[in-house]
């Protein structure tokens, strides 16, 4: 089992900038994926950013060259640095992990809400 908590969620304006935290506790040592997802009003829930089996670094295109995501491995924590931020962006932001087991899981944390609008 492995929990997910996020934070750092809030109300910009357009144009400015967010950083979320998302901390895993439990079994982390059977995480081989991890990122953030987030799903606006309406919408269906979409991938955003994060690492991949093998660790590589991804992202959704729509976020490219404005966020990035980064992690701490020592504090079992990954980051969001949301820069350039526009109305679109305004979504619940959840943070996700995969574990290896028999079978693999996965987990989500409660999500953290972000609104641009000025």
């Amino acid at each position: 089992q492995v929990q997910l908590v996020e934070s750092g969620g809030g109300l910009v304006q357009p144009g400015g900038s967010l950083r979320l935290s998302c901390a895993a506790s439990g079994s982390t040592f059977r995480i081989y994926a991890m990122g953030w997802y987030r799903q606006a009003p309406g919408k269906q829930r979409e991938y955003v950013a994060g690492f991949s089996y093998g660790g590589s670094t991804n992202y959704a295109d729509s976020v490219k060259g404005r966020f990035t995501f980064s992690r701490d491995n020592a504090k079992n924590t990954v980051y969001l640095q949301m820069d350039s931020l526009k109305p679109e962006d305004t979504a619940v932001y959840y943070c996700h992990a995969d574990i290896r087991g028999d079978p693999d899981m996965e987990f989500w944390g409660k999500g953290t809400p972000v609104t641009v609008s000025s």
